[in-house]
């Protein structure tokens, strides 16, 4: 069975590549590489033996998203990762970031509408919820208006599917995730971002590695125990696994409506201070860093109830923090060898 997945030679779309393929799927990738690389490709085949179709083109190009699917009728469902995703870039940039995320989604749907694909799995966020009014977030929380043009887009983007879902023969499943952090376990692939990291994780690590001089901890002023933020983080083979169960979810027919949305997260959160903590505990090595004012678009904090999905998918984050920024150490050392025998 062929599944289709753009942004699949990025940090979590290649995760999910791996586990669809371990799981017995045949595997189309579309990927500008605007934030990828296509070597991702070889690495995923170095993982499971089996090496993805990767399509490098931009699906707003609508007419090259519709001449893929036409020519591969065979194709299943499709798992849509693609768009930006840098929360303070989008509020540097917020024109950039809704013509890119809503075109490439609207672009997809009517190609998945006129060619018959009936299934789509929907990268969706936390963002959505803005700063939630009551703790934990259940799949029942109120939106709020988003903090940041970024988690603007993805609401939209769920509304938009939600809508085509109505009117075209299509299911589809938003799985709404917290902050995905960790590497796969081989190694071989984690996250990998261009330029200084917009995220925590990869930051800390490329400090440690020696690569930043510090890490800058944005705002240790807020209403929480340390004064950090809080968020869920979750590791992202646990996440890309989901995904795997989303699409047999609705390949089997078991889906309860045309669009359903499931929260994915561990249930717990942890400040910044808590995920430094656990990076020195894990690698040994004293962090460098130094507290800088807020970042726009952030918010106080958020963590998941995740026992929807626990209960309706049967998927359960495993892996613990710890777990995660061993993960995440080790990939970027493996990225730390790999450039100096190069």
């Amino acid at each position: 069975m062929k599944i289709l997945v753009t942004g699949g030679t990025g940090y979590i779309g290649s995760h999910t590549v791996v586990e669809l393929q371990k799981q017995g799927f045949d595997v189309i990738i579309v990927d500008n590489l605007s934030n990828s690389s296509a070597a991702v490709v070889e690495r995923i085949t170095m993982i499971t033996g089996i090496k993805p179709q990767l399509e490098i083109f931009d699906l707003c190009e609508a007419e090259k998203t519709f001449r893929l699917i036409e020519e591969h009728r065979e194709i299943a469902a499709v798992i849509h990762f693609a768009a930006f995703k840098s929360v303070g870039e989008s509020v540097q940039h917020p024109l950039k970031y809704y013509r890119n995320n809503l075109l490439s989604t609207i672009s997809l749907l009517e190609s998945m509408k006129r060619n018959g694909v009936k299934h789509l799995a929907f990268s969706s966020s936390c963002t959505v919820y803005g700063q939630p009014d009551e703790l934990p977030v259940t799949e029942q929380t109120p939106l709020k208006r988003a903090e940041s043009p970024y988690g603007n887009t993805k609401k939209i983007m769920e509304d938009i599917i939600s809508d085509t879902v109505k009117t075209a023969d299509v299911t589809a499943i938003s799985l709404r995730y917290f902050n995905p952090i960790g590497a796969h376990e081989s190694a071989l692939i984690g996250e990998a971002p261009s330029g200084i990291p917009d995220n925590l994780v990869p930051y800390i690590t490329q400090t440690a590695a020696g690569i930043r001089p510090f890490l800058r901890v944005f705002g240790k002023d807020y209403d929480t125990p340390d004064g950090t933020p809080i968020r869920d983080y979750l590791h992202v083979v646990d996440l890309a696994k989901a995904h795997v169960i989303a699409l047999k979810r609705m390949l089997d027919g078991k889906c309860k409506d045309r669009f359903e949305i499931f929260n994915l997260g561990t249930g717990a959160g942890y400040s910044v201070m808590d995920i430094i903590h656990s990076f020195e505990r894990v690698s040994g090595l004293k962090l460098n860093y130094q507290v800088a004012p807020r970042r726009p678009g952030d918010i106080v904090k958020i963590w998941a109830d995740p026992s929807y999905a626990n209960r309706k998918l049967g998927w359960k984050a495993e892996k613990t923090l710890d777990d995660m920024m061993r993960s995440a150490w080790a990939w970027e050392q493996a990225c730390l060898h790999s450039s100096q025998t190069v």
